[in-house]
């Protein structure tokens, strides 16, 4: 493994205060692949036989169930996923697949277990990174029960703007279909909301959004930290809840 890549999973809040022995015996044991995308690297219901750490790229965390299937998170580096279901040895309850091209850590989830019994400090790391998970959770149980679709869009192009008043202009990380499934529409009914959103002043463009008046969308969402954040599950108060954090079933 590549010492930047080493580096950069040491940082991770999770891996940064525990014992340098600890931490490289965790590596000695890790395997580190590149994936093509659209490669299915878990599946919901098999044993966590691996803590996954992304270093590079894209991977969707999905669920099925019958003939439906939807989005759960999208992780981004450098982050870990599946983290509980390895601590508690326990099935997957979520796959995952790339989305591009994409660097992966696997570490043995017996190896994971054993430290975490021998390193307080990384036992306490793994506790708090649990909390902040289930509390990001909650958060996003009560965005997808207690807003309207329209507001869940609109709470969300708020987090990405990263700002309350004013314009704004970014770039969505994401294809709209996984957006709309991780917000819990249909492709259809963002497209419908989006178009609702045109007279606050929202425009998109393919992926590209503009923003006129960013209090507009303050009324309609109603940004609270209770709902909002501002913690993350390592990673969406932004892109985050999405992006750039922590997938822990």
């Amino acid at each position: 493994m590549r010492d930047s890549d080493l580096a950069e999973i040491r940082s991770l809040s999770l891996f940064r205060d525990m014992e340098s022995a600890h931490f490289h015996e965790l590596m000695r044991g890790a395997y580190h692949q590149t994936f093509p995308p659209q490669v299915t690297l878990i599946e919901e219901g098999q044993p966590a036989d691996f803590l996954h750490v992304i270093t590079d790229g894209a991977v969707e965390m999905f669920a099925r169930w019958k003939d439906r299937e939807t989005t759960m998170a999208v992780v981004r580096p450098v982050s870990t996923f599946i983290l509980a279901a390895c601590i508690n040895d326990a099935p997957y309850l979520m796959s995952a697949r790339t989305l591009v091209p994409s660097r992966i850590v696997m570490i043995p989830g017996a190896d994971l277990r054993a430290v975490f019994v021998r390193d307080a400090v990384f036992a306490q790391a793994i506790v708090r990174e649990l909390a902040s998970c289930y509390r990001s959770i909650v958060r996003h149980t009560k965005n997808l029960k207690l807003r309207a679709s329209k507001e869940r869009l609109a709470a969300y192009l708020i987090r990405n703007a990263k700002s309350t008043v004013g314009p704004a202009e970014f770039q969505l990380q994401i294809e709209k279909r996984l957006l709309a499934s991780y917000l819990g529409m249909t492709p259809e009914n963002l497209s419908r909301a989006l178009k609702l959103l045109r007279d606050d002043g929202v425009t998109v463009d393919g992926l590209r959004v503009e923003i006129r008046d960013l209090s507009k969308l303050v009324a309609i969402a109603w940004p609270n930290p209770l709902l909002d954040g501002p913690e993350t599950c390592g990673e969406p108060a932004s892109d985050s809840q999405l992006h750039a954090g922590t997938a822990t079933a």
